[in-house]
């Protein structure tokens, strides 16, 4: 009798461990699925707000007919004043242009050409925190399913020991330059500036300062050397 209550004993314990190792099984195959469908939900939504962000700058960009354009303005700016969604310090997004009679023709790598101080700042807003719009709730939602939280603040100690500005402005904000510039650059890569234009023209990725990260992304914004000579002339200036 003892011996039938020891084997029946040992197959229950067999069973439940079998039982274990399926479930737990499946608990980890439903954990790699969920991480899978985050994965591309996450991919989705960047390639949303990439796409939708282009294409209203390429709609805008269609309404410009003026034939002595030189240089575009991808202007990425923060600022106290600007709040949405309950934070503030937090950045706009808008394009515009210059001209050779807005600038009179100046030097190739005179401040009056490529200082956006000096331009005619007829700006198209593309990201607009000053009213609640489609666009502008995407990126939000984007910031929030990648993590990027406390929009808005900047941390005060980000000069370096020279007082070099090595910060990356207050959070979203090096996030929304880097989309800009994906999009500048996928502009520049399909020749859609080239052809509409007639001619090769830079899109200067920037804020009120040219910060770091402005001229990295423009560097990468202009694949082909586009911005070559507003990085010289930024040199130059003392600007950069």
């Amino acid at each position: 009798m003892k011996k039938i209550v020891i084997i029946v004993l040992c197959v229950l314990l067999v069973f439940c461990a079998l039982y274990m190792f399926i479930k737990n099984r499946d608990v980890k195959k439903d954990d790699v699925g969920s991480d899978e469908n985050l994965m591309l939900e996450n991919q989705t939504l960047s390639d949303d707000i990439t796409e939708e962000i282009y294409q209203k700058v390429k709609r805008t960009i269609d309404t410009w007919n003026e034939d002595d354009i030189y240089a575009i303005s991808f202007f990425v700016y923060s600022n106290e004043a600007y709040k949405y969604k309950g934070f503030s310090n937090v950045s706009n997004f808008a394009i515009s242009y210059n001209t050779e009679k807005d600038c009179n023709k100046a030097g190739e790598y005179s401040e009056k050409r490529w200082n956006y101080a000096f331009w005619r700042q007829n700006e198209h807003y593309i990201i607009d925190t000053e009213k609640p719009n489609a666009l502008t709730n995407l990126l939000y939602d984007w910031y929030k399913q990648n993590g990027i939280t406390n929009l808005g603040y900047e941390d005060e100690n980000c000069y370096d020991e020279n007082d070099n500005y090595i910060g990356k402005g207050p959070v979203g904000h090096y996030e929304l330059v880097n989309l800009a510039s994906d999009v500048a650059k996928r502009l520049q890569e399909e020749g859609y500036i080239k052809e509409h234009f007639g001619k090769e023209i830079p899109i200067i990725i920037h804020g009120l300062e040219y910060a770091w990260y402005d001229i990295e992304a423009t560097q990468k914004a202009n694949p082909n050397g586009e911005a070559d000579v507003f990085i010289k002339a930024m040199k130059q200036l003392g600007m950069i």
